[in-house]
């Protein structure tokens, strides 16, 4: 069967992924926080930006290849972490890390995945790339560090945009608690999930491993709390300088939103400014990063990853035109190994790279270099 028959667009794989995994994982997959004013506010500001079709240019192949970080990559976008993969889909990470392999793409794991660096390292391409929850202990900090290393990531993300847990309401009211536990309310969702439930019970309940080795590290964890919260801290300046001087490899800094930040981390040795507002699910009030893109790179010539909205591949043109670099995805690539498994991520990265080039098409741009001259001003 040809895929784009049936899921021409994330849209598609979305609407599946929500009839094949229980209410409380969508829940956890799909919401935001607050009164996800933000999630919105991602959506809408993409769709404000407009472009000038172009005509009369002849038969046109548009070239989709980029460079990031020294790299070269086949499409500009990449799989961003989300923590406890492996609850929207059994062994989530390592389905996304082949797919991501295979396709030459770059893969981001959470600190929170229910994989451990270890486990990753023969499923993992050239490109992965580790996700970095802050932990408060200098002596588990250096250790997670090695480990990400020696199984090979490539890559270090520092995520700076939580300093505090989120309510995420929808999913409290959903009845999941970290690490999943399963009560008569939520067996009932899995009953009718079967696919889920059959893959999950040969798999078992995902846990969050990489931090279960340090809990018994730290004391006073309560029957409602994970060893994550204890562990992590809020980083400062002086945080961010100790982790350059000790990682060795790119640096990039995931959460940026502000001008004078992006100006103040190119001149202390950042490799990569990634602008993200966590997809709404942590502050309900943020502006969305597209909409403060132009301003973060009329200060830096550093490159701009950007998340938090992304669905097709106009968008990925609409913030390649406003100065990014690179896209990332994550509920995307996830919506489709829930609805397609080990097939959806390579469907979605060829449903993403057919738009890019039809929308390429329409402007006259035979590289993304031509795209910024479209744009509507």
């Amino acid at each position: 069967m040809d895929l784009h028959s049936s899921y021409p667009a994330l849209s598609d794989l979305r609407a599946k992924t929500q009839r094949r995994i229980p209410k409380f994982v969508w829940e956890y997959l799909d919401s935001a926080t607050g009164d996800e004013r933000t999630k919105a506010r991602n959506r809408a500001k993409l769709d404000e930006i407009l472009f000038n079709p172009s005509i009369l240019h002849g038969d046109i192949t548009p070239d989709t290849t980029t460079t990031l970080l020294g790299q070269r990559y086949p499409l500009p976008v990449g799989m961003a972490p989300i923590g406890m993969s492996g609850l929207m889909w059994p062994d989530a990470e390592f389905s996304l890390a082949r797919a991501a392999a295979t396709a030459n793409v770059p893969y981001c794991i959470s600190t929170v995945a229910t994989k451990t660096p270890e486990e990753m390292a023969p499923h993992i391409g050239e490109n992965a790339w580790f996700q970095l929850y802050p932990p408060r202990d200098e002596g588990i900090r250096k250790d997670l560090l090695s480990r990400a290393k020696a199984a090979g990531f490539s890559t270090l993300v520092l995520t700076v945009d939580v300093p505090i847990a989120s309510r995420r309401e929808r999913q409290v009211r959903s009845g999941l608690t970290t690490p999943p536990r399963l009560t008569p309310r939520l067996l009932a969702q899995v009953a009718m999930r079967p696919a889920w439930a059959l893959a999950t019970a040969r798999a078992g309940m995902p846990r969050m491993k990489l931090i279960d080795d340090y809990a018994e590290e730290v004391s006073g964890l309560s029957s409602t709390a994970h060893a994550g919260y204890l562990l992590r801290t809020s980083p400062d300046w002086d945080y961010f300088t100790w982790l350059r001087d000790h990682w060795d490899g790119p640096l990039v800094v995931k959460g940026v939103l502000r001008a004078d930040d992006a100006k103040r981390l190119t001149a202390t040795g950042v490799d990569a400014l990634w602008l993200s507002n966590h997809a709404g699910r942590q502050f309900d009030a943020a502006p969305a990063p597209i909409e403060v893109l132009p301003a973060i790179r009329a200060v830096t010539d550093l490159p701009l990853i950007v998340d938090s909205g992304f669905e097709t591949g106009l968008d990925i043109l609409r913030a390649l035109a406003l100065g990014a670099n690179f896209v990332f995805m994550g509920r995307g690539f996830h919506y489709a190994l829930c609805a397609l498994g080990e097939k959806g991520p390579a469907h979605l990265l060829d449903i993403l790279s057919k738009d890019l080039e039809a929308n390429m098409g329409q402007l006259g741009a035979r590289t993304f270099g031509d795209v910024p001259a479209a744009l509507v001003t």
